[in-house]
C-alpha cells in the first residue's frame, strides 16, 4: 500500500514538472536541464560536482553563481581535455609557457589564452573559440561587480549552451 502511494507521489512530481517546466520563470525547468546534464557522460568527479552545484544556485535563484559554477565545471573539463595526451599538443602550440601540471597551467594562463589554445591545438574552430570567449565574458559579468543580473532563462540557456559546447568537445581526440 505505501509502495503504490510512493509509486503515485512520484510520477505526480515528474508530471507536474514536466507541466510546470513549459512556464517561462517555472523552477520546473531545472529538472529538464538536469536530465540534459545526466546524458553527459564522462565527466570527472570534480566537473559533477560543480554543475550539481549550479543547478542547486538556478533553484534558489542565485543565477549569477549559477554562471560562475558551471563555467568552472567546462574549464575543469577543457583543462583536463588538454591535458589528456600529456599536454604534448599544447607544449608544441605554446613553448614559451611555462606549466607542468593543470595546477600550474590554471596558476600561470589566463582562461582566455586557454580557449584560444583549443583552436590551435585542434579541439576548437575559430567559431567555436569565439562563442567560448562570449560565454567566458558572461561568466566575467556574472563573476565580477556588474550592473548585469541575468534571470532563470538567461541562467538556463547559459548552462544549456555550456552542456552542448562539452558534447561538442568530448568526442575530439588530441
Amino acid at each position: 500500500m505505501i509502495r503504490i502511494f510512493v509509486e503515485k507521489a512520484l510520477a505526480f512530481r515528474q508530471e507536474a514538472h514536466r507541466l510546470l517546466s513549459i512556464h517561462e520563470e517555472s523552477i520546473s525547468r531545472v529538472v529538464h536541464l538536469k536530465k540534459t546534464y545526466e546524458d553527459l557522460g564522462n565527466l570527472s568527479v570534480q566537473q559533477d560536482d560543480l554543475f550539481r552545484q549550479a543547478l542547486r544556485c538556478c533553484e534558489k535563484e542565485l543565477y549569477r553563481a549559477a554562471h560562475v559554477m558551471a563555467w568552472a565545471a567546462f574549464m575543469d573539463f577543457l583543462e583536463l581535455k588538454l591535458s589528456s595526451d600529456g599536454f604534448k599538443k599544447l607544449r608544441v602550440a605554446y613553448p614559451s609557457w611555462n606549466f607542468k601540471t593543470i595546477e600550474d597551467l590554471r596558476e600561470e594562463v589566463s582562461e582566455y589564452q586557454i580557449i584560444e589554445a583549443t583552436r590551435k591545438v585542434g579541439l576548437c574552430e575559430k567559431n567555436q573559440t569565439k562563442a567560448l570567449q562570449g560565454l567566458l565574458n558572461k561568466r566575467n559579468e556574472c563573476a565580477h561587480p556588474s550592473n548585469f543580473y541575468p534571470g532563470l532563462n538567461e541562467t538556463l540557456g547559459y548552462i544549456s549552451e555550456v552542456f552542448q559546447r562539452i558534447r561538442t568537445i568530448q568526442p575530439k581526440k588530441l
